[in-house]
Order: C-alpha cells, then sequence, then structure tokens
C-alpha cells in the first residue's frame, strides 16, 4: 500500500501545481479587459448565433471555474466571473463550453462517446479502488477463487474510468481549438486578448491531462496488484 499512497501522493501533487498555475493564469487574464466590451453572456450567445444554434440558452451558475455544458437540458453554463465579467479569460472560458455546445450540434464522435460513458462511470468510478481491494483481500493475487474474479470486476470498473479520462482529452482540446478559432476569425478579439485567451485555455487543457495520466497510472498500479503475484 505504501506504493499506492507514494502514486497517489504524486499525483495529487502535480495535480494541485496544474490547478493553481491555472487560477493564478485565469487571475491574470481577468485584468486584460476586452476592448469591444463584450460580457462572457454576451460572447458565448454571440458564439452559438454564428454557428446557427438557437436552441441552447446561455445561464449563470455559483461558483468558480464551475462553468460547464450541459447537453442533457442545453444550456451552455457559466460561472458569475465569466457570465458578467468582460476579460480575456471570460472570452476565453465563455467560447470554449460553446465548443461543446457545437460539437454536441454537430454530433461530435468523442463527445457522444463520452456521453454514453457518463452513466457507467458516475456509478462505477468511486467503488472501483474498494472492489480491487476487497478482491485482493480475499486472496485475488494468487490468481484464483471468487477473490480474484472480484478484482478483475474492479479492475475493470477502473479501466472504465480511465478511458472516459483519455476520451474526456479529444473533446476538450476540441472545444478549445473552436472556441480560439471562433475569437480569432470572428475579431471577437484582438491579438494581444488572443494570446490571453489561448494561454488560460492551455492551462485548463492541461488539468485534463494530468486526471487522464493519474487514471492511467492508478490503473496500472492495482492491475500489477492483481496480477503481478501469479505465477
Amino acid at each position: 500500500m505504501m506504493g499506492y499512497y507514494i502514486l497517489i501522493g504524486a499525483i495529487a501533487l502535480v495535480s494541485w501545481l496544474v490547478s493553481r498555475k491555472l487560477k493564478s493564469k485565469f487571475k491574470f487574464y481577468s485584468k486584460v479587459h476586452l476592448k469591444n466590451g463584450m460580457s462572457g453572456a454576451e460572447i458565448a450567445e454571440k458564439m452559438l448565433s454564428d454557428h446557427g444554434i438557437r436552441d441552447v440558452k446561455v445561464v449563470s451558475t455559483p461558483g468558480m471555474l464551475t462553468d460547464h455544458y450541459n447537453p442533457k437540458n442545453k444550456t451552455v453554463n457559466l460561472s458569475e466571473g465569466v457570465y458578467n465579467q468582460r476579460n480575456a479569460s471570460a472570452a476565453a472560458v465563455a467560447a470554449h463550453e460553446c465548443g461543446h455546445a457545437v460539437q454536441h450540434a454537430q454530433a461530435y464522435e468523442w463527445l457522444g462517446m463520452r456521453s454514453k460513458l457518463v452513466p457507467i462511470v458516475s456509478v462505477t468510478s468511486s467503488m472501483s479502488m474498494w472492489v480491487v481491494f476487497g478482491g485482493l483481500v480475499l486472496g485475488g493475487a494468487a490468481g484464483i477463487g471468487l477473490g480474484y474474479w472480484v478484482a478483475v470486476a474492479g479492475l475493470v470498473m477502473m479501466g472504465l474510468a480511465t478511458l472516459f479520462s483519455f476520451v474526456t482529452l479529444p473533446v476538450e482540446y476540441d472545444a478549445s481549438n473552436r472556441a480560439l478559432a471562433w475569437l480569432k476569425n470572428k475579431n471577437v478579439v484582438t491579438p494581444e486578448e488572443y494570446k490571453g485567451s489561448e494561454d488560460a485555455l492551455k492551462w485548463a487543457a492541461r488539468t485534463y491531462l494530468v486526471a487522464a495520466i493519474g487514471s492511467l497510472a492508478t490503473l496500472v498500479y492495482w492491475g500489477l496488484q492483481v496480477f503481478g503475484g501469479r505465477d
């Protein structure tokens, strides 16, 4: 178990450092005020309109960095700091979330795959480690008996969560690319503002990358515990 704690500690540290950097970037670029004077909500509404999307509503949601697109009720949810603000950070986030709405409207394959995994992962991800651990306690590392199959079932659950993390990567990167292309092509932001938006989204994407690597590392570790003890 010591190896697991070291692994989790290392992943948590890297995740914390990236998250801290992301927050500092957004704070910095929140001081780069847009010359067009548009708020995050107005930018979102314009991007949706420019893509011919009329059935998605832009709403405000409490919290910081709680922005997300909800495909079920077709809403672009912008945190209060993004919805009302008129800066490069707000422009980046608003356009990024609308990027997901565009993906949905255009039936982007990776988004569809992630949506199908959501209900499964939401149930299995929180219990997967305990299922694996329970299987090992029951003798799963020996490769025989009920314990082994319980541990394997836990690994399958964990594998689905890892798959979800990696499927999320192209979804997030593509949404950012769509956002930045629209901001640039429509001259919504100046070159200086664009650089700020681009840098902010780059660090946001890295949080998903760290999460995916961490999920894979955890899966490999527990896989070795289950299969490594077999002759």
